[in-house]
């Protein structure tokens, strides 16, 4: 595979490209970070937001590289694992929502067998080279049981063991702990070196907050694209029409039957959910029966109302969208990661 240059617009183009991007690096900076395995850079949002400067970024996926350069003005690094770690700043916080495929109960859950799984292992040699003070991973819930928690075990040791970080993980909630009106579970691990962080014992994960927020905030009221709208002549119509009676939740298509979310929020997205055959989210509006938008499932994940979708594929949306964090709640964590450093 080439490998794709880090192209920084306010270092390259000059001042005067800076005030274009939605989300430029900011001009002073209170720390700083890398940003691996990006996506579309949930991470980077947020720790833009509380005065971090991204340093270095690796992306792999040329449609997220897409993304991420119309937002930041910045084309990552491709394939982690062939780029040279001695390249890489020294930098304060390492942040990494590594590929969870390997792990989730929706793939095969291989582990450590699946290309995917060993990605892990290209965090731990970035980690062991250039000793962050903090370190900042993301991954599905059930990361921590599989394989009978030996996976889960293996990452820890290598972690606290290996390179002596003091580790803090626990499964948090978009919907609980973001205000954030989707059923969200990711367990979060945080590290922080005792040689450069003295107070790392203070570190607490954010406590559970009151869920304000209705689908409605998120949902566009206006009629949208015909695309996304089912047709009566369409095959499941009849099912989709008789199961869908209430306008305030996100329904669930499940190959060949609607799965109803009573709790009224958004189920959790997925990667997969642009292929039109599974883990579709539906909802009923006053013009009929229809997907959620990409744009909608980018709010889902509490990304701003600026951040620019490019002109790619739909299905390539989706799936960035799926695929990321929720930034509020990385906001949310990165407040507690500062008030320790």
């Amino acid at each position: 595979m080439k490998q794709i240059p880090f192209i920084a617009l306010d270092n390259t183009f000059g001042k005067s490209n800076i005030g274009k991007l939605p989300f430029p690096t900011p001009l002073k900076h209170k720390f700083t970070f890398i940003d691996l395995f990006a996506g579309i850079g949930g991470f980077r949002i947020a720790m833009q937001n509380h005065g971090g400067k991204c340093v270095f970024t690796s992306e792999w996926d040329k449609h997220c590289q897409q993304t991420y350069m119309a937002n930041y003005g910045e084309i990552p690094f491709g394939d982690i694992s062939k780029i040279d770690k001695n390249i890489i700043p020294k930098h304060d916080i390492l942040c990494a929502g590594f590929p969870c495929q390997a792990f989730s109960i929706a793939g095969r859950r291989k582990g450590f067998k699946d290309i995917r799984g060993t990605m892990f292992f290209e965090i731990a040699e970035i980690i062991n080279l250039k000793k962050p003070k903090v370190i900042f991973l993301e991954n599905v819930k059930n990361l921590q049981s599989h394989d009978s928690g030996k996976t889960f075990r293996t990452m820890m040791d290598i972690l606290e063991c290996k390179f002596g970080y003091k580790m803090f993980y626990k499964v948090l909630n978009s919907s609980k702990h973001a205000n954030i009106p989707q059923n969200r579970e990711r367990i979060f691990m945080l590290g922080f070196d005792p040689n450069q962080v003295d107070n790392y014992k203070l570190f607490n994960f954010p406590e559970e907050i009151e869920l304000t927020k209705t689908i409605h905030d998120i949902l566009i009221s206006s009629k949208q694209d015909d695309y996304f709208y089912y047709k009566q002549n369409q095959k499941y119509y009849s099912t989709l029409k008789k199961s869908m009676t209430s306008k305030d939740t996100v329904y669930q298509w499940r190959r060949v039957y609607v799965r109803e979310n009573k709790s009224n929020l958004c189920p959790t997205l997925t990667a997969n959910m642009g292929t039109g055959g599974h883990n579709v989210p539906l909802i009923k509006d006053k013009y009929g029966i229809r997907k959620l938008t990409p744009k909608e499932c980018f709010l889902f994940q509490g990304y701003p109302e600026d951040f620019i979708l490019p002109e790619i594929a739909r299905s390539k949306l989706y799936i960035q969208a799926g695929n990321s964090v929720t930034v509020p709640l990385i906001k949310r964590i990165t407040e507690r990661i500062l008030e320790v450093l």
